[in-house]
């Protein structure tokens, strides 16, 4: 259901109300499952409790667990899921692909490639690792959209190339991996899986300028992108820049699943689905920028907290659960656009 809506100083906007609801839930949501996994673990602390100690009113033991120790993993998650959702988002709009992610476009595979090199070839140091990954998922978006270029980048020649530069990221993963002494291998192989195990204020405060200078960049670009689904020419006709907004916002798409892979590695198939997700609970044609957001910031939130208490004492990196669970929602989607002639 639209809406419009005029301010006092003559601005007028169409708000759509099941849209407004469902982020609303979705925040609800992504903050309740943060409160939930802040008070997981062997120094179990209640809800009531964990609130209250982000409020300023906990005692030094409940400050230190809180707040040095789990609020920097759960903040990290939620960015990281924010920042794969609006990436996933912004790359299958452009494309007007459903498969058009990083994950299948092969952006992560770029960055973990680039941060195999640093731990395998460099025994840097985890900084190192952060910087070698994000400059990884820049060369590989740089590739992808020069590969695919042809008067312009077309939706379906940007995932063919990506999914050809993801095999050969793949290819050079592995073989980095073969070149590896146990130690670096073992350590690789844990920051290939995806996880939040360790994350402290080092990779919070870098992630939450990254999505503060994006996230309002791609929101002004909302309305070309929006254009942009309906084709190039109709976009063009109607006064959109087509080149230069599908580049700022590839850019901006590239930089989010970069910087969400340096802090976290690759988590798998959020990018995926949480732009779909959203789409089917808002109902709503576009984009769903903001929707598909909070719907990434809740699933990675959620899915951590399932890994730390689902599977009894042994606890799982949360990129092997939203592996799983992602895995499992592309055979259904392939199904999908399968049965409906789309593929």
């Amino acid at each position: 259901m639209n809406r419009a809506v005029r301010t006092p100083g003559g601005l007028s906007l169409r708000l759509d109300l099941r849209a407004l609801i469902v982020v609303v839930l979705l925040l609800a949501a992504a903050a309740a499952a943060g409160v939930a996994l802040i008070g997981t673990g062997d120094a179990k602390i209640p809800a009531a409790d964990v609130l209250r100690t982000l409020a300023g009113h906990g005692n030094a033991y409940q400050d230190f667990i809180v707040k040095e120790l789990r609020l920097p993993r759960v903040l990290v998650g939620l960015l990281v899921g924010a920042a794969l959702g609006l990436g996933g988002a912004l790359f299958q709009s452009v494309s007007r692909n459903p498969l058009g992610s990083p994950d299948v476009l092969g952006l992560s595979q770029g960055s973990t490639a680039g941060a195999l090199v640093v731990i395998v070839l460099l025994s840097g140091s985890t900084t190192a690792v952060t910087v070698g990954a994000l400059a990884g998922g820049l060369v590989t978006g740089l590739a992808i959209y020069l590969l695919a270029w042809k008067q312009g980048v077309h939706g379906y020649r940007l995932v063919l190339v990506g999914i050809g530069v993801s095999a050969i990221a793949t290819a050079v993963n592995g073989y980095l991996l073969t070149k590896a002494d146990l130690v670096d291998a073992a350590r690789a192989v844990v920051w290939m899986t995806g996880s939040l195990d360790g994350r402290d204020w080092d990779q919070v405060w870098p992630l939450l300028a990254v999505c503060a200078v994006l996230v309002p960049l791609v929101l002004v670009n909302a309305r070309g992108l929006r254009m942009l689904e309906m084709g190039d020419d109709v976009a063009g006709a109607l006064g959109v820049r087509v080149q230069r907004v599908r580049l700022v916002l590839m850019v901006c798409a590239v930089l989010l699943t970069a910087a969400a892979t340096a802090a976290a590695g690759p988590v798998g198939f959020v990018a995926l689905t949480a732009p779909q997700l959203a789409r089917r609970l808002t109902r709503s044609p576009g984009p769903n920028l903001v929707p598909s957001l909070c719907m990434g910031a809740a699933l990675l939130v959620a899915a951590d907290w399932a890994a730390q208490r689902a599977f009894g004492a042994d606890q799982l990196p949360v990129g092997v659960v939203t592996g799983v669970l992602g895995g499992g929602y592309l055979l259904w989607l392939l199904v999908t656009e399968r049965r409906a002639g789309r593929i």
